[in-house]
């Protein structure tokens, strides 16, 4: 019965359509509506080419007027048409973001027909209102604005430059960051910047040891000895707006904290000084919501043959709790071609977070979900980007094409895919990282950074013994480290294995490490106040970060307890000269020298001391 209807219902909708058909001539289409600028281009090349294309902006001409886009007509339809431009590398239907700049195809079409009929200006009437950009801060005036002490100038000529910039913030106490604005300077040269917080120093140092304004480097490894797992994407590139942070994920600065600049720059022809600064906005509302930052990758099977057109590198991870993913970041070199980011669930569904089949080192960027995506405890994310190192490869800079393995130079490779999460608990972070830095020590077993961040892991949920036996194992791979030696040493006091600890902190004031390693000092002093060596080592600390008057007293305490110390008389014999009490400070020294007589550093600040160069 049911052929029956549906044969009769299709019968019977035939003879309609055949009675139309011969009672009534074919309807003629209407007209077309000739397209003009005023009335149908305007729009689109203000909506999605006018941010870059104007004065100042990274864009080699303007397309701010008729005359402008007039004369680029043949152009604008070309690299629309093969959506060159604007660009938006990612497929459509693989992933929702926001702010898309890829245009419709009726929208192409339409640029395609104007060019076709002779680009005609239409109408005054028509024309909408020009865009309206502001030259002042996006989000109005920062609450603290912070610039770099000094200009850098990227050179005439040469390959692509990555440098990095440490501006210190002149905070007291703890503020809550709610949005980031980076003015780079010329955005002809500046091709893409990441912000990165650092609490610890570190690139400080590295900075200070760099002869040039800043330091080099593609990708930033900041050793800390505190493990924070809150992670923002803080990232900008030409044609980005200001992002403000949702609420209750505001970022935490403390005093002490740089902002660094790792910045990815292009030489133009003509030597090009820039001067970044960068617009703070904070909020009185504490965080409470917390993201981090997961960082797919495996660089460690990348070496790619000369010749080899689908080389393949994929990585994954197994996510032991519920998420939700809130951005990602690709990132590849010149070989990269086909860059894909996904999730299987535990039924076995596939869920797409990014493909991006024309993979284009030029058009990097953070990608952040129009709505945040779901992932259950369960869900495997994977990673997989295809390479071409064939001559084939407009990209590839190496004519003939040579072997390229994993590096810090635009020239060798990576494959890296950054995927923001939001854990549901809070406490689910530190689940999150005991179990991604384990899938790391599958990939590079005896990885220092892997041992670290466990063992910070593991400590945060209580597992001491086994946080000691992993920093231990990232000393294997790394002696000098004072911020594991400090870890390492927290965590043996808070075990009560106090001996252990203090030498731990010995061996990190040792590397230098003095402002990071003061806490857990004092902290031993406490807990063993009638022990020279901790005092010594407190002393020497105090002494080394220019604090004088608080290292005599410890000092001097050290050498009541143990007379015998030579480390505490020669400390407290420099501590004295740099006061100027000259007599006191030979005192020590001459004591230090008759306990070890042999003791070249005391014997060469004695012989400094007496001729009247003190060393402070």
């Amino acid at each position: 019965m049911r052929t029956r209807w549906a044969a009769l219902v299709l019968a019977v909708a035939a003879a309609a359509c055949g009675r139309a058909r011969s009672d009534q001539a074919p309807a003629s289409p209407p007209p077309a509506e000739p397209v003009t600028f005023n009335r149908q281009v305007a729009p689109i090349v203000y909506r999605n080419c006018a941010p870059c294309h104007r004065p100042g902006e990274a864009g080699p001409f303007s397309l701010l007027s008729y005359a402008d886009v007039r004369k680029r007509a043949d152009q604008i339809a070309r690299v629309t048409a093969s959506r060159y431009m604007p660009p938006w590398p990612p497929a459509p239907g693989y992933g929702e973001f926001v702010g898309e700049r890829r245009l419709r195809d009726d929208e192409i079409a339409l640029l395609q027909r104007w060019f076709r009929e002779g680009a005609p200006e239409g109408a005054p009437s028509d024309a909408p209102p020009p865009p309206h950009f502001t030259e002042a801060w996006q989000l109005g005036p920062p609450d603290l604005v912070v610039e770099m002490r000094e200009t850098y100038t990227v050179p005439a000529e040469g390959g692509d430059v990555f440098r990095n910039f440490v501006l210190p913030v002149p905070v007291k106490g703890t503020h809550y960051v709610r949005a980031l604005e980076l003015r780079p300077g010329d955005k002809k040269v500046v091709h893409h910047a990441n912000v990165l917080v650092d609490s610890t120093g570190a690139a400080r140092r590295r900075d200070a040891s760099d002869p040039g304004v800043g330091f080099a480097g593609m990708d930033v490894e900041l050793e800390s000895d505190r493990f924070e797992p809150d992670s923002h994407f803080l990232f900008w590139k030409p044609g980005t707006a200001a992002v403000t942070e949702p609420p209750g994920m505001a970022w935490r600065l403390d005093d002490g904290t740089d902002l660094v600049l790792n910045m990815h720059l292009q030489p133009t022809g003509k030597p090009e000084p820039i001067r970044p600064t960068v617009g703070l906005y904070f909020t009185d509302e504490a965080p409470t919501r917390f993201p981090m930052l997961l960082q797919l990758e495996h660089d460690g099977a990348i070496d790619i043959p000369a010749g080899e057109s689908r080389f393949v590198v994929d990585d994954h991870y197994d996510l032991p709790v519920d998420v939700e993913v809130l951005g990602i970041y690709p990132h590849a070199h010149y070989l990269g071609r086909d860059v894909q980011g996904y999730a299987t669930l535990p039924d076995g569904t596939k869920k797409w977070l990014i493909w991006i089949r024309d993979w284009d080192f030029a058009w990097q960027a953070v990608y952040r979900f129009a709505r945040p995506v779901f992932l259950p405890r369960g869900s495997r994310v994977e990673m997989r980007i295809t390479y071409d190192n064939s001559a084939a490869n407009v990209r590839n800079p190496n004519d003939p094409p040579r072997r390229v393995v994993a590096g810090n130079r635009s020239t060798d490779e990576m494959g890296h895919l950054w995927i923001q999460v939001l854990p549901h608990r809070r406490d689910d972070r530190w689940v999150l990282q005991e179990t991604f830095m384990r899938r790391r020590l599958e990939k590079y077993p005896g990885d220092f950074v892997a041992h670290a961040n466990l063992a910070a892991a593991l400590e945060e949920r209580g597992r001491r013994d086994e946080a000691i036996a992993e920093y231990r194992q990232a000393l294997r791979a790394r002696p000098k480290s004072a911020a594991v030696l400090n870890n390492l040493g927290a965590a043996l006091q808070a075990s009560g294995r106090l001996d252990e600890a203090i030498a731990s902190y010995r061996e990190a004031v040792q590397k230098g490490e003095f402002a990071e390693a003061l806490p857990y000092l004092r902290e031993a002093v406490r807990a063993q106040p009638g022990d020279a060596t901790a005092r010594n080592n407190l002393g020497g600390a105090l002494l080394a970060m220019g604090r004088v008057d608080e290292a005599i007293g410890e000092l001097g305490r050290a050498a009541e307890i143990d007379p015998g110390s030579l480390n505490a008389h020669y400390n407290l014999g420099r501590a004295l000269a740099a006061r100027g009490r000259t007599r006191e400070a030979v005192a020590h020294l001459e004591q230090a020298l008759r306990i070890s007589p042999g003791d070249h550093d005391v014997r060469q600040a004695l012989a400094e001391l007496k001729a009247g160069r003190v060393q402070n």
